[in-house]
């Protein structure tokens, strides 16, 4: 059995997670609710703040480093599978 990816779609998927994932950490994180984790997220992503603007950009960087990433991914897997 030959079990493709679609690249497309397995981006998109990744991107919504992503998004969704920066979204409730920007919400928590202005409740003072997992702390250290949104600690993590302001050192790895350079846009990523718990000011508005900030969250916006957190969500746009992870939507788009998930996207590309997955979209590679799955691209390398096809060829390898």
């Amino acid at each position: 059995m030959n079990t493709k990816l679609s690249p497309g779609a397995l981006g998109t998927a990744g991107a919504i997670i992503s998004v969704a994932v920066m979204l409730l950490l920007g919400i928590f994180g202005n409740l003072g609710i997992y702390s250290g984790a949104v600690e993590m997220m302001m050192k790895w992503h350079m846009f990523f703040s718990l000011t508005p603007l900030g969250i916006a950009g957190g969500v746009i960087e992870a939507a788009i480093i998930s996207f590309v990433l997955l979209y590679c991914f799955s691209r390398i897997y096809n060829r390898l599978s």
